[in-house]
C-alpha cells in the first residue's frame, strides 16, 4: 500500500482515531473526551498522515496494535511498510531506527515495557545521543523512542520501572512525559516533527483515564512546564502519572485549609525552570514527587536547582517524595512503594511546620 493511498482524510482520521460519541463533538475541530491511549493513537496517525517519512517500528505494533493497543489499526491505515512489526530485539530495533533516520526517515520506536529498554540502552546512550556530535555534517537525527513506564498496573518484574533519570543524565537526548491526553496528542506529534532524538515516556497508569483533547488549539510546546493548579502556600512538582496524584493531594490539602500549587514538569530534559522558580518564590516551599527512586534522581536535581536559584525565598528545605531505593517490589506491595496523596500531604505538613 503506498503512502498516498493510505493517508486518510481529516474526517476519516477524526472518526477513526478520536472515536467520538455522537454527542461528544460535531466536527473534527471540536474538543472531545478520550483516554491517553487513544490520544496517542490519534497523534501517531496525524504524524503518519502529515509526513510519509514517518515510520513506526516495534514488537507486535502492527497486527496486534501493541500490548497497550496504542498503534491499533494504524497498520491497516498506513500499510505494513510504515507500521512494521520487528523481532524481539531492542538493540536491533534502536539501531535500525538510527540507520533509517540517517537516511532521511523519521522512525518512531515502541519499547514494549519500560524494563525491556535495557538491551537497547547502549544504542540509545552511546549511539543515538552522540551521533549528531560525532557527525558534524549530520543536521538531524529524528528518532522518537516511546516507552510505557511507571507503576500502578499490578504487573511483574521489568514491567513497572521508572528509567527517566538514566536518559535525562545523557546529553544529546530530549526526555519528555505527558500527564494528560491532550498533551500526549500534541507532544508526540512535536517529538516526531523535531530533528533531535526524543525519549517519549508514557505513564502507563494514565493510558485509560479520559481527558479533554483539543485537536485544534490545544498545543503547548513540549518543553514548557505548566501550572496545573494555582496555589499560594506550597509548590508541588511532578511529571507523568505523579501529576494526577499531586492534584489529588492539592484538593485534599485545600479541604484542610492549605493552598497548594501544582507544576506539571512535562519535560524532564531540558527542564523549563521559570514556572518552578516563580512558584517557589511565591510559596516559599517545595515538594517534588516521583515514582522513581529518590537517590540521584529528577527530584534531586529539582531540589538542588531550586536551592541554588531561590534560596533566599525558601521558608523550608525542599523535600522529595519518591519510590524507595529498592528494586521495584512484587505487585502486591506496589501500593506501599509508590508515593500516594497521603505521602505527599505528609511532606506538605513537614514543609509548613518547618
Amino acid at each position: 500500500m503506498s503512502a498516498a493511498q493510505s493517508v486518510p482524510t481529516p474526517e476519516e482520521l477524526f472518526d477513526y482515531t478520536l472515536r467520538a460519541h455522537p454527542d461528544a463533538a460535531t466536527t473534527p475541530t471540536d474538543p472531545v473526551d478520550m483516554p491517553m491511549a487513544k490520544a496517542l493513537n490519534a497523534g501517531l496517525a496525524a504524524a503518519l498522515a502529515a509526513d510519509e517519512r514517518v515510520l513506526l517500528l516495534g514488537e507486535d505494533i502492527g497486527t496486534l496494535g501493541g500490548v497497550f493497543r496504542i498503534t491499533e489499526g494504524l497498520q491497516d491505515r498506513f500499510g505494513a511498510n510504515r507500521v512494521r512489526d520487528t523481532p524481539l530485539a531492542e538493540s536491533g530495533i534502536i539501531g535500525t531506527a538510527i540507520g533509517l533516520a540517517l537516511r532521511g526517515y523519521r522512525p518512531v520506536v515502541e519499547i514494549q515495557f519500560d524494563g525491556f529498554v535495557w538491551p537497547g540502552f547502549d544504542q540509545i546512550t552511546s549511539q543515538l545521543a552522540k551521533m549528531l556530535n560525532r557527525l558534524p555534517a549530520q543536521a538531524a537525527l529524528p528518532v522518537v523512542v516511546r516507552i510505557p513506564y511507571g507503576g500502578h498496573i499490578g504487573a511483574v518484574e521489568h514491567h513497572q520501572e521508572s528509567p527517566e533519570t538514566y536518559f535525562a543524565h545523557t546529553p544529546g537526548l530530549r526526555v519528555v512525559s505527558p500527564s494528560t491526553p491532550n498533551d500526549a496528542y500534541w507532544m508526540i506529534q512535536e517529538a516526531i516533527a523535531g530533528n533531535d532524538p526524543v525519549v517519549f515516556l508514557e505513564p502507563k497508569s494514565r493510558y485509560w483515564p479520559k481527558g479533554r483533547v483539543d485537536a485544534v488549539g490545544g498545543a503547548v510546546p513540549m518543553h514548557l512546564s505548566v501550572v496545573a493548579r494555582p496555589g499560594t502556600e506550597v509548590t508541588l512538582v511532578g511529571h507523568g502519572a505523579m501529576v494526577a496524584t499531586l492534584l489529588q493531594a492539592a484538593e485534599l490539602a485545600e479541604a484542610e485549609g492549605t493552598s497548594a500549587e501544582v507544576i506539571d514538569l512535562r519535560s524532564i530534559s531540558p527542564i523549563d525552570w521559570d514556572p518552578i522558580v516563580d512558584s517557589v518564590q511565591k510559596t516559599g516551599r517545595l515538594v517534588v514527587a516521583q515514582e522513581a527512586s529518590g537517590f540521584v534522581s529528577v527530584g534531586s536535581e529539582i531540589c538542588a536547582t531550586i536551592a541554588e536559584r531561590a534560596f533566599y525565598t525558601l521558608q523550608a528545605p525542599p523535600l522529595r517524595v519518591s519510590g524507595f531505593d529498592i528494586p521495584f517490589p512484587q505487585s502486591r506491595l506496589e501500593h506501599l512503594h509508590l508515593p500516594d496523596a497521603d505521602r505527599v500531604l505528609e511532606a506538605v505538613d513537614r514543609a509548613l511546620a518547618y
